[in-house]
């Protein structure tokens, strides 16, 4: 099972070009792909639906996307459009239920900061159902990601969309379906804004200084970390150096640390300023 994280900068390469197929022949290759930074008509981006447009470019894949930001864009002939931004998941296998989980927005002065959000979901995979949680977090404040990743961290998934015995047989509010699965079999994934090490990373995976490997039962394992790999996803000049940075993550619960088998990044892409990271399971 291939699963792959990607901010696709709403289709602009480094060569600052704006192409969404670009972008579609990278995810193209993946079994279930969470891709940040997804376009809904913006100026900028020719007004396109970029989440109707990844869909019709990979028909192999089910999709399902999840707007944080959400303004109006309405015209003449379509009062109802919105002008949105959020994550995105592909998977080749049906995505059996979604939720999307708005994340804490601090206000900024100075720059720019909007609201970012979580995609979670159940994907029905051959090997069972899996959780993922595609998430974006703030690029500015440290505390404000450890906000997001509080929020995150506390959800228990105790049920799907529904559950229980429908009531109101007539309704049909089951459709005649079973109670959707909701399993503890977790990877998240996506564009953390955080490096290996730093306090929202060990937020995350514990803090164990004396113990090094050890892992509680309760945290995430950074599957990249698993592999003995060492990557970046990220490449810019920060006060007159390059720097090299891993910002985007995968990360799984401890039942799924044995299927873990390799981690790379393609830092010969051209589709984003973001490298898309790879991670196999068995």
């Amino acid at each position: 099972m291939r699963l792959l994280s990607y901010n696709i900068q709403y289709g602009f390469g480094r060569d600052d070009i704006y192409d969404l197929s670009r972008s579609a022949d990278v995810l193209k290759s993946a079994d279930i792909a969470g891709c940040q930074e997804v376009d809904r008509h913006w100026s900028r981006t020719n007004q396109d639906d970029q989440p109707a447009l990844l869909a019709r470019m990979l028909p192999d894949h089910h999709t399902a996307y999840a707007p944080a930001f959400d303004m109006t864009a309405a015209i003449p002939t379509d009062k109802s459009r919105r002008r949105q931004f959020g994550p995105m998941i592909l998977s080749r296998w049906p995505i059996l239920w979604t939720r999307t989980h708005l994340l804490p927005l601090r206000r900024m002065l100075d720059p720019l900061n909007t609201q970012t959000c979580a995609l979670e979901a159940v994907i029905a995979t051959p090997a069972g159902p899996l959780r993922v949680i595609n998430l974006h977090l703030a690029h500015v404040g440290v505390e404000e990601r450890l906000a997001q990743l509080d929020q995150l961290l506390s959800l228990r998934c105790t049920s799907g969309p529904w559950s229980g015995t429908d009531d109101e047989p007539s309704r049909n509010w089951t459709e005649g379906g079973s109670e959707p699965p909701c399993p503890t079999s977790t990877v998240w994934l996506g564009d953390f804004n955080m490096e290996p090490g730093s306090v929202e990373y060990l937020r995350l995976t514990g803090q164990t200084p004396y113990h090094p490997g050890a892992r509680y039962a309760d945290t995430l394992v950074d599957a990249v970390a698993l592999t003995g790999t060492t990557l970046h996803t990220h490449e810019k000049i920060i006060a007159g150096t390059r720097r090299l940075r891993q910002l985007d993550h995968v990360f799984v619960t401890p039942d799924l640390v044995p299927r873990v088998r390799s981690a790379w990044s393609d830092p010969s892409g051209q589709a984003s300023d973001h490298f898309p990271l790879w991670v196999d399971l068995l």
